[in-house]
């Protein structure tokens, strides 16, 4: 291992069996490890296939029902049921619908994800812990069964990227046009199985929700990870959540980068992805009379309470325009009920807004909002593939939730300044 190390090197280095160098392989310590509803039953049955019998320990693994939930229809019901009763049978976490969310909202707000963990899920956007300064990556359901067996996992010393913001973020700027605007540079494979290392005086003053944005869709540019230091804000929120020890790791000075990139932070603006990929970024004023028939604001990328807020800024007084189905999700029940006390969800139902029970929703094409043919939904998502969110011919954009409920208002891609002018006092304390 390089004697300076960076964030991804710390960590593995604080969990490896097995001497390693960057780009070497090496098996390493878990300190969670999760499934959700439609990985977790190839997982148990890989799991059962290799002989185990228990997993390594209980309270460091998780089934989170949250991709088909409240199931959709009969075989989503018996794909839950198998974890359901897998989990109890072990002991592990698992949490009914009602009572928990998506689970890289959910994860952190339990505790259950730290700094300085390394943590596994069976699902590509677990590395929306990154925020929380773990090392957190995505996995097949086969290695998540031999996590589960075995409390240790095979990785490659990821190389990484070190992406430095100065300056000051501009009030119109959130987490997701920064991780866009950057994902429109490296492009959707320009950190491939790298890790991409946040820092820079504009981080400092970033909320923890927009960090969450960032880290989840470094997996966009190929990532194995996206990760922030522990500064005070993520130390803050970790030592009032956690429901174990930890140890917080930083990067040393003088650490050697595959890469590392300059941005200026006062230069950003609300962009947009364009179909079919997330690199196909371009400012949301630039955008033209491009009309959409549905606005989704939710995810795992963008349902936390700062994308209510901001999304509620932009709606209050204001309907939906007549042509646009506006769907909104809060990605949690902590995020829902909060909500409810600071009068977002009715700013949300008064605009003619749908809101529904936390859960990925039609993220991933499941459910509550598939697209139609030749349809175009503005989505707060993580993903805008062909077929992505319904029909093949149907089209996604995804953005932030301050360009995602302008267009709600207006039936088009626009600016949130558009409607608000230079005025940011609506949007200052969110």
């Amino acid at each position: 291992m390089a004697t300076k190390r960076t964030m991804a090197e710390a960590i593995i280095a604080n969990h490896a069996l097995d001497p390693v160098a960057r780009g070497g392989i090496c098996r390493a310590r878990v300190d969670f490890a999760f499934a959700n509803d439609i990985t977790a039953a190839p997982a148990i049955r890989e799991f059962k296939k290799m002989g185990a019998a228990k997993v390594f320990d209980p309270a460091r693994c998780a089934v989170v029902a949250d991709h088909f939930t409240p199931n959709k229809d009969i075989a989503s019901a018996n794909q839950v049921k198998v974890g359901r009763v897998f989990a109890k049978e072990q002991g592990m976490h698992f949490w009914e619908t009602g009572r928990c969310g998506v689970e890289h909202t959910f994860l952190p707000e339990q505790g259950l994800i730290l700094p300085g963990d390394i943590v596994v899920g069976a699902d590509s956007h677990t590395c929306s812990g990154g925020a929380l300064s773990a090392l957190a990556t995505g996995m097949g359901s086969t290695d998540l069964a031999y996590a589960w067996a075995m409390g240790e996992v095979w990785l490659r010393v990821p190389e990484s990227i070190r992406v430095q913001y100065e300056g000051t973020f501009s009030p119109w700027v959130t987490g997701k046009d920064v991780i866009l605007d950057l994902i429109g540079r490296l492009g959707v494979d320009g950190a491939t199985y790298m890790a991409l290392e946040f820092g820079g005086d504009a981080i400092k003053s970033m909320p923890l929700d927009d960090r969450f944005t960032m880290s989840n869709m470094a997996i966009e540019a190929g990532g194995k990870a996206g990760i922030f230091e522990p500064d005070d804000t993520v130390m803050a929120y970790a030592t009032a959540r956690a429901a174990r020890k930890f140890t917080p790791v930083r990067p040393d000075a003088g650490a050697e980068y595959f890469r590392e990139i300059h941005l200026e932070a006062d230069a950003m603006v609300p962009v947009v992805a364009l179909p079919h990929l997330p690199e196909n970024v371009k400012p949301a004023a630039e955008c033209g009379d491009m009309k959409i028939d549905q606005v989704f604001i939710g995810s795992c990328t963008n349902g936390r309470l700062r994308d209510m807020a901001l999304a509620a800024a932009i709606l209050k007084g204001r309907q939906t325009h007549p042509d646009v189905r506006l769907i909104v999700i809060p990605a949690s029940y902590e995020v829902y009920n909060e909500s409810m006390k600071r009068g977002y969800i009715q700013t949300f139902l008064d605009a003619g807004a749908v809101v529904t029970t936390p859960s990925c929703g039609p993220c991933l094409g499941g459910h509550l909002g598939i697209l139609a043919d030749g349809e175009r939904c503005l989505s707060t998502s993580n993903r805008n593939f062909v077929g992505r969110m319904g029909s093949t011919t149907s089209e996604v954009l995804l953005a932030g939730p301050l360009v995602a409920a302008a267009g709600a208002v207006l039936g088009r891609v626009a600016d949130p300044r558009e409607l608000l002018g230079d005025d940011t006092s609506a949007i200052k304390d969110c």
